[in-house]
């Protein structure tokens, strides 16, 4: 049928509780208690029906009920009391101003946000990441807005044949049922924005999801001013081929831009989660040529010097890139608009020196247009600059301009409510307000060890529950047998230690580490005496069949009859089913081949909540690890035989679960309490909450990386970029006359073989700086202590002073060293460009010593 009008009819509420429409359409009560049971209450087996969406709730509530509601007086005043909330905690900031509005400050780019279950914008980590990365930022009042896609279908729903092989499925997202409201202009029109494509334009609307303080805005593809085939851009998160993914990335990134331009937000600083958000540079430049007048080179400079960009893995596919041949024609699509050559947008998106023909990597590219670099632990900080520092050559590893900040979680959100209610009455109402407080922090001690393990108990019992109600969905999905769904009832102990594993199933996360030796673990879930069980949960990406056939394995494993009732795999891993999860484990497990995950914050959820990791000494858990807060799986051994180590580790493994994990929870004292496990427990708990959280994290990128980036771009934008204009000029010079500088090797006031703690001795170098002067360059002296292979280990630098002009561009520079402690040297010097400006530059600018 042609030519239908669609409308949509609103439930009818009461004006007395008309703030409940308003309280649905802003995401902030997803991690308000408070405002999660005023909905609950309301009628707690519809609400769980509705798989906790107020939208979708109201419109399946009977209207009767509302009407009920209004005379409650119960109701009502627990209404008043989340609109105080509210008001508090979205409408004004803390020192109860009126939030400050985000217009200048950082909009924030990701391909996807996990803010809850009912907003399905995620597929797992990075999502979620994303998602408490909006909520501290409104719970911290900062001046951010975000930018994403509104897919219509999102990620894949997953479901397991009768052979547990996964298979997706992809439904439609319930728009009307999504807190959205489209952006439109003054006359109520939709606000429209085009991106140009080889084979036409791009257009796509606005919708705006509050994320409490924090706007997020989601551009939608499937409009009528788009032919079909373009219409299905926004369709699917990391769907299609690479084609597809160039034009959602196009659409992310300069479409991105012009939407936040064309809503009156201009951003002073851009944040890209990942280099999907990569063409965001090229938006940015236009609109600098466009608003202010500036030449692309000096755009670019503003550009690159004020956006932040955040790697999240160092494995390959996690790094896309593409074929030149694909990426140039949209390249040249964008040229008229941005400026842009498209031969220096290729450019850009490969490393220095690389062959012309080499596909063009997004994580390069979204570099190129950073100043500042991030890793999301502080192993992968490690692990990443010795994995891009061939964008460096002639810089040291350590020297790699790529810092990090330890990704955290955002503690409400995936907090139980019984945990919640201990740390109110413990910690104070006001923990929330005061995270990362020492004092604070202190008195989860004062939690009593019983009342800490029973409330921990219920969170397992939930589980248990939940693990039930999940097996049978799955089980009638697959039409199991009377005597099957009968089975499911009986499926896990609410009393037995349980371990949980629950991440993307990719082959470098090895899900199937612990079914190593089959037997072994087989007699460990059969003892009657110690139970344990085992909850599996996780999604492969449709591609990835070696992630397929490790939950297949799982599957065919958990079929033994021996051990069916201890084992299960919990299909369409979801925020909800994790937050059972993380709520309700004793012990969450995570099993990486080392240095692989970057982070892995799976593991922090449990740990707030009191579970205990049992990990490899990877991505969070190396910093976080110690022998209080749970076990390490392994002592950071590298391993060049993947078998070998798989063995050496499962082996670890076991050995972890039989003679520490399963002693020490079985080991009970007065009142049938584990005191060894719960003060395990409470050093958990301690530990996350005084590093581990988003808002930690987001005041380490405010303080590190926003607020400078803030502060450059005023400075650089100033007098019609007149900063801006003297890097131009500064980088010509430095790319023209460069090549002339020549630093001759460091001579020695003294014997260096006579040397002794306490002395000091001077060292000069002659250095040839051609058409440079002494004001644009700093010498430095590059020493420390050496290793076997003659390699300074432990680089100090310190800068030397010029000590005689000898003329035509010769100068001699000196500093002094002390010998402060024992040991085997190495030094040499160096020049590089003076001041930071260039200190983020590919490939850079370093001269090392090089003779006379």
């Amino acid at each position: 049928m042609k030519n239908i009008q669609l409308f949509n009819v609103a439930p009818s509420v009461p004006k007395e509780l008309r703030f409940l429409e308003t309280l649905a359409k802003n995401l902030w009560w997803c991690w308000c208690p408070d405002a999660i049971e005023l909905f609950r209450r309301i009628d707690p087996s519809l609400w769980t029906d509705c798989r906790h969406s107020p939208l979708k709730f109201f419109s399946e509530l009977p209207p009767e009920r509302l009407v009920e509601l209004r005379d409650d007086d119960g109701f009502v005043a627990h209404m008043e009391e989340v609109r105080e909330l509210f008001d508090a905690h979205v409408l004004k900031t803390h020192d109860g101003e009126d939030v400050c509005p985000a217009c200048n400050g950082v909009a924030y780019f990701s391909l996807e946000f996990g803010i809850h279950e009912s907003v399905r914008l995620y597929s797992g980590g990075l999502g979620c990441l994303a998602g408490d990365h909006l909520k501290s930022a409104s719970d911290l009042n900062l001046p951010l807005v975000a930018v994403g896609l509104m897919y219509r279908q999102g990620y894949f729903q997953q479901y397991l044949d009768a052979d547990g092989m996964q298979q997706e499925f992809y439904p439609e997202n319930e728009m009307h049922n999504m807190p959205l409201t489209r952006v439109c202009d003054g006359e109520n029109a939709p606000i429209q924005i085009s991106v140009p494509l080889p084979d036409g334009r791009l257009h796509a609307e606005i919708w705006r999801v509050d994320v409490g303080r924090v706007p997020l805005f989601l551009l939608d593809a499937n409009i009528p001013a788009n032919p079909p085939e373009l219409r299905g851009i926004t369709a699917q998160l990391y769907g299609g081929d690479q084609v597809m993914r160039i034009r959602q990335e196009m659409l992310l990134g300069v479409g991105g831009v012009r939407a936040l331009l064309a809503m009156g937000y201009d951003p002073h600083v851009y944040h890209l989660n990942e280099g999907h958000a990569a063409f965001l540079g090229l938006g940015r430049i236009a609109h600098l040529v466009q608003s202010q007048g500036l030449n692309t080179k000096t755009a670019f400079e503003v550009v690159s010097r004020t956006n932040v960009f955040t790697t999240h893995t160092p494995v390959p596919a996690g790094n896309e890139t593409f074929p030149v041949s694909m990426l140039k024609p949209y390249f040249q699509a964008l040229e008229p608009e941005v400026g842009v050559k498209a031969a220096d947008a290729i450019r850009w998106g490969q490393a220095p020196g690389a062959d012309p023909k080499e596909e063009v990597s997004m994580t390069i590219l979204g570099m190129r247009f950073a100043h500042y670099f991030n890793a999301v632990s502080k192993l992968h900080g490690v692990v990443a600059r010795k994995m891009w520092s061939y964008l460096w050559p002639d810089l040291p590893v350590e020297e790699v301009p790529i810092g990090h900040v330890t990704n955290g979680v955002h503690i409400s959100s995936w907090l139980s409510t019984d945990i919640a209610a201990l740390y109110d009455r413990y910690l104070g109402r006001d923990w929330r307000d005061r995270p990362g407080v020492e004092a604070v922090i202190k008195r989860v001690e004062r939690i009593p060890s019983e009342v800490l393990w029973r409330t921990h108990e219920l969170g397992r019992a939930r589980l248990v529950r939940a693990t039930r109600e999940y097996g049978e969905r799955q089980f009638k999905a697959r039409n199991a047998t009377r005597k099957e769904l009968d089975s499911i009832a009986s499926v896990f102990d609410a009393d037995a230690l349980t371990i949980g594993f629950a991440r993307r199933f990719a082959s470098y996360k090895r899900a199937t580490l612990l079914l190593k030796d089959s037997e072994r673990l087989e007699k460990l879930l059969t003892d009657e005496e110690r139970p344990i069980q085992l909850v599996f949960a996780g999604k492969a990406h449709p591609a990835d069949h070696e992630g397929k056939s490790l939950i297949k394995q799982i599957i065919a494993f958990s079929r033994k009859e021996t051990v069916r009732h201890k084992i299960i795999f919990l299909e369409n891993y979801d925020i909800q089913l994790a937050r059972y999860m993380v709520q309700g484990v004793d012990v969450w497990m995570n099993t990486p081949r080392r240095p692989q995950e970057a982070s892995g914050t799976s593991g922090m959820k449990a740990a707030v909540n009191g579970g205990l990791h049992c990990s490899i000494l990877d991505g969070w858990w190396d910093e976080g690890y110690n022998t209080d807060t749970g076990w390490a799986i392994g002592n950071r051994e590298d391993y060049t035989n993947s078998d070998y180590q798989d063995e050496v580790e499962a082996h670890a493994l076991y050995n972890l679960i039989e003679n520490e994990i399963i002693p020490t929870f079985y080991t009970r004292d007065k009142g049938d309490v584990p005191e060894r496990w719960v003060a395990m427990m409470k050093a958990s708990m301690k530990m996350t909450l005084g590093f581990f959280t988003t808002h930690r994290m987001l005041r380490e990128y405010s303080e590190r990386y926003y607020n400078v980036a803030l502060d450059g771009y005023d400075r650089l934008t100033a007098d019609g970029g007149k900063e801006a204009k003297a890097l131009v000029a500064q980088r010509k010079r430095l790319e023209t006359c460069w090549s002339g500088v020549r630093v001759q090797l460091p001579v020695p006031d003294r014997d260096l073989a006579a040397l002794h703690v306490g002395d000091t001795f001077v060292v000069t170098t002659v250095v040839e700086l051609g058409e440079l002067t002494p004001d644009e360059v700093d010498v430095q002296v590059y020493y420390g202590l050496a290793d076997s292979q003659n390699e300074i280990v432990e680089s100090e630098l310190k800068r030397m002073e010029m000590a005689e002009d000898q003329g035509e561009g010769r100068y001699v520079y000196r500093q002094e060293l002390p010998c402060q402690r024992p040991g085997r040297y190495g030094l040499t010097a160096r020049a590089v460009p003076r001041g930071r400006d260039w200190s983020s530059t590919m490939p850079g600018y370093t001269t090392w010593a090089n003779g006379a």
